[in-house]
């Protein structure tokens, strides 16, 4: 038996209670298949903490999860919270700044069996600054009304994040098997000071990985690219918005944002959280797809056991992600939700993999 190790929950709003549920009921089989000792810590955020302290996320939610090893965020309804929220307009960008975890990183993986493009990539986001008004700055909000007639938003890009992304993106390339092959992406014929700054840090730290290729583009032709041709890219470095989008777009060539998972890393701490939102339109109706959130949680491991050196960690993590697949690509209707082309609940679902964990 290993070291205990303290995981914090925070359920999020919408479907998040039902999808962590399931991501924890999961990583609870693996533990217990791997002997891997675990403790979850459970802290209100969203409107669950609204309700009880009249804010999105309370103090005692931030000290809490710092005692922890790692977090397990849910999705959240940011544009729904009211304007008198302490913590308004997002928690979970409060939560990247707040702990510096400065990259997102978004696996997108061809898992469905039937799929006609066999993709496996990595988005490497930067996460702590860029156009997003919540967290580029130290104190206040990057946005403006000079008068009711105009907005006026803030960009902020340092060298320092732009140099820890890069630095991210080519270990992580020069970590994984295939084609070791770093794709900047980039606006800098229009955004010339802000994105030529994020593209000197890129070729800057590319010359210490000479095992790692280095290609670069602009983000509407990569867009494209990625629509037609998925297959050819490896990691994807870029900024916060950029990031944010490409990301969606990758998951529809894969099926899906319900399959989307990510992690949000820094030097101390790291949380998984699927790329997915609240999907309020579905929440408490029991279909929503947990793959995500799993596979955000098998990342969640990963993370430990690089800093850790715990292998019953790695051990864990392979044993989900292994247990995921071989559900997606063996399950019938009885056992891949709707978006999955299936009629299971979301706890069938669950089952389903737990069963496949009991038996590996």
């Amino acid at each position: 038996m290993s070291r205990q190790y303290k995981i914090a929950v925070l359920k999020g709003d919408g479907i998040g209670p039902e999808v962590v549920t399931s991501a924890t009921d999961v990583l609870s089989a693996a533990a217990e298949r791997n002997s891997l000792n675990i403790r979850y810590s459970y802290f209100p955020i969203g409107w669950e903490a609204y309700k009880s302290f009249g804010r999105t996320l309370p103090p005692d939610t931030l000290s809490g999860m710092k005692e922890c090893d790692g977090w397990i965020l849910g999705p959240l309804s940011a544009g729904s919270y009211p304007k008198d929220d302490m913590d308004y307009p997002m928690a979970s960008g409060k939560l990247r700044k707040h702990f510096d975890l400065f990259a997102n990183i978004r696996p997108v993986k061809s898992f469905l069996k039937g799929s006609k493009k066999q993709v496996d990539l990595v988005i490497v986001r930067e996460n702590t600054e860029d156009f997003y008004p919540d967290r580029n700055l130290f104190k206040g909000y990057g946005e403006f009304w000079p008068n009711e007639d105009t907005v006026i938003s803030l960009r902020v890009v340092t060298r320092k994040a732009c140099k820890r992304i890069s630095e991210t993106a080519f270990s992580l390339a020069k970590s994984r098997a295939k084609k070791k092959l770093v794709t900047a992406v980039h606006k800098a014929n229009v955004l010339i000071e802000g994105d030529g700054l994020f593209m000197e840090e890129v070729r800057r730290v590319s010359k210490g990985f000479t095992e790692v290729t280095l290609n670069d583009g602009l983000v509407d032709s990569i867009g494209m690219q990625l629509v037609l041709s998925p297959e050819k890219f490896d990691v994807i470095v870029t900024t916060n918005l950029f990031g944010d989008i490409l990301s969606d777009v990758a998951a529809a060539e894969v099926g899906g944002l319900g399959l989307a998972p990510s992690l949000n890393a820094g030097e101390k701490y790291a949380m998984a959280q699927a790329v997915h939102g609240s999907a309020p339109d579905i929440a408490g109706k029991g279909i929503a797809n947990p793959v995500a959130e799993i596979l955000s949680t098998s990342m969640l491991l990963e993370w430990l056991y690089a800093q850790l050196g715990d292998y019953i960690l790695k051990k864990c993590a392979v044993t989900i992600e292994n247990a995921v697949r071989e559900t997606l690509a063996h399950g019938d209707s009885k056992s891949l939700t709707l978006d999955m082309g299936g009629n299971a609940s979301t706890q069938e679902f669950t089952s389903e993999v737990v069963k496949r964990i009991a038996s590996i």
